[in-house]
């Protein structure tokens, strides 16, 4: 009998024994409503439980210029590429097409190998014109039959998305029209109380001398109450602007005519990754030759590019002073005279460092000028130096190294 109450005094003890051990395991515990289940302790092997998800996040692609002598394998390799970052969609900013010719052929190929270099993406394209795109009537009538309408606008989780159009052929004015600012004034009206809202169009309109001529006045005055982001393209290069307690992004390529000489130039072949946060919008410039598949390549692509007319160049480099004081964050532009348009080209530029210094390009980074006489051009000078058709600076350009040394009167 004792032995008995004693093997029962045993087992009793370890019962208890498992019993405590058990009630000092924390049980597997869900952190979130995005599934996230672990073993949360008194000290762990992580920050914290708060995923970076929202049920109001989401992520888009921006992709810009793709023409204006567009480079090979660059536009379709950035679908693939694309579709390894997996956003929700993508929107685009025009010159999808190089355009400027009224033949229906050609402008059907044109348009037959863009749509189906973006049939390639898993996710949505979404399109809109620029001045590549949208040149002439008839280009404007096939954009009609293909994709409709020129403008247009959409929502997803609560943030509102203005496709607008830029391009009014054929006056070649850069502008927002009566018609486009009425359809505006009743999408925003219909979308009051949206969280954000996003702006894309081909032109950095913005910049012109008179915002009440182009549209673009009436347009700010209309998103004045509400938060917004605008992303535009056109000119090859990336430029941050703030307006209004906004950001304004003009992106650089995506595969369109560049001169390729950096960010620092801002003059690269990229995406934006827009991350929509519940308090606004994270966005990311992302290098194309940086997104690398699961074995460090880039994917394979027969896009041809536009084949260009290259005249031999000559090194030029030089230094621009004012005053004696170095003359920096300035563009050199180099420009010839045309004698059957009558009219100055732009056939080079360079941009100052600290100690006012610059290589020119014409074609390729650093690549020089072609001989001749040009204009030069100086920006955030004189007035005077800011046009050519205005400047007193000439310089030649001859075979073998060219050496400029600007210095210009103080203000």
């Amino acid at each position: 009998m004792k032995k008995l109450l004693a093997g029962g005094i045993v087992l009793a003890a370890l019962l208890a024994a498992v019993s405590l051990s058990q009630s000092r395991i924390e049980p597997l515990q869900k952190a979130d409503s995005n599934g996230l289940v672990i073993k949360s302790e008194a000290k762990n092997p992580f920050t914290h439980l708060k995923l970076n998800a929202d049920s109001d996040q989401f992520q888009f692609v921006v992709v810009s210029d793709r023409t204006g002598g567009h480079r090979e394998k660059i536009f379709s390799r950035a679908m693939r590429q694309i579709n390894m970052v997996q956003p929700e969609f993508v929107v685009s900013v025009g010159d999808l097409i190089e355009g400027y010719t009224t033949k229906e052929e050609t402008i059907k190929e044109q348009w037959d190998e863009f749509d189906g270099y973006v049939k390639t993406l898993e996710m949505p394209f979404f399109y809109v014109p620029g001045n590549h795109d949208l040149t002439n009537k008839v280009q404007m009538q096939k954009w009609g039959e293909r994709y409709g309408r020129r403008y247009y606008e959409f929502t997803y989780k609560n943030a509102l998305f203005l496709c607008l159009n830029s391009e009014t052929p054929p006056d070649d004015v850069s502008a927002i029209d009566k018609e486009q600012i009425e359809w505006l004034k009743k999408t925003l009206a219909a979308n009051a109380g949206v969280r954000w809202t996003f702006v894309f169009l081909h032109k950095p309109i913005w910049t012109a001398k008179d915002l009440k001529a182009n549209g673009w006045g009436e347009v700010e005055s209309l998103l004045a109450d509400r938060k917004y982001t605008v992303f535009c393209g056109h000119v090859h290069r990336y430029e941050k602007f703030v307006r209004n307690g906004n950001n304004y992004y003009q992106l650089a390529t995506t595969g369109g005519g560049s001169r390729v000489r950096g960010a620092d130039h801002g003059e690269i072949d990229q995406i934006a990754l827009v991350t929509m946060k519940p308090k606004g919008p994270v966005m990311a410039n992302i290098m194309l030759d940086g997104i690398l598949d699961d074995e460090l390549k880039l994917p394979e692509s027969d896009e041809q590019g536009v084949k260009r007319k290259i005249l031999p160049t000559h090194p030029a480099a030089g230094r621009v002073t004012i005053g004696g004081v170095p003359h920096a964050g300035a563009t050199v532009g180099l420009h010839r005279w045309d004698a059957d348009t009558q009219k100055f080209v732009s056939t080079a530029d360079g941009r100052t460092d600290e100690d006012g210094r610059f290589k020119i390009t014409t074609y390729a980074r650093f690549d020089g000028a072609p001989v001749g006489e040009y204009a030069i051009t100086i920006s955030k000078a004189h007035a005077v130096f800011g046009s050519p058709t205005t400047t007193t600076l000439r310089v030649p350009i001859r075979e073998g190294e060219n050496v400029m040394k600007l210095d210009l009167p103080p203000k």
